[in-house]
């Protein structure tokens, strides 16, 4: 049984104050200590990544998971999530735009949830390479609550992908 949130960062474009993706990215993991009341555990790597679905206006992007302590009110989590975002800058202008910082939650313990908002788990997070390696770092032992599929199952199922540390 996991106890645990997960959350999923990335940022492509600057913050409002000209604060790189990385540091937005930082910035916001460090800004997850506490929410809906729940202690920060541990932070992957910041791993960059080219857009997916590729997009020639999107420059690549930086990505990491975080993972909470604990479980909380998902609905609560979200509106605490896209104030994070808000305060960051973040634009939807069209889908899969650029973005100044994306919040998703990945999972919040094992619930499974089809809606309303938020789905549960993330409904793309296992097909995502850019999202299950640093998930991997924080939660090796997180099952898909919904395949029931290890990690490892999940990691030898998603393509190939361009991926660097940062």
């Amino acid at each position: 049984m996991f106890g645990d949130t997960l959350i999923a960062l990335g940022a492509n474009l600057p913050g409002p104050d000209g604060a790189s993706p990385l540091d937005t990215c930082r910035r916001a993991a460090a800004a997850l200590d506490g929410l809906c009341g729940l202690p920060l555990r541990a932070v992957s790597d910041w791993w960059e990544t080219p857009a997916d679905p590729p997009d020639p206006r999107s420059p690549p992007y930086c990505n990491g998971v975080a993972r909470l302590g604990g479980t909380a009110d998902p609905e609560a989590l979200l509106r605490a999530l896209q104030a994070l975002e808000r305060g960051a800058g973040r634009a939807r202008p069209y889908l899969n735009a650029p973005r100044t910082l994306d919040l998703d939650l990945l999972a919040v313990g094992d619930l499974v949830r089809a809606g309303p908002d938020p789905i549960l788990p993330h409904p793309r997070a296992h097909l995502r390479p850019f999202v299950l390696v640093p998930l991997a770092e924080v939660a090796p032992d997180w099952h898909h609550p919904v395949t029931g599929m290890s990690m490892a199952e999940l990691l030898r199922g998603i393509p190939a992908m361009s991926m660097h540390r940062l």
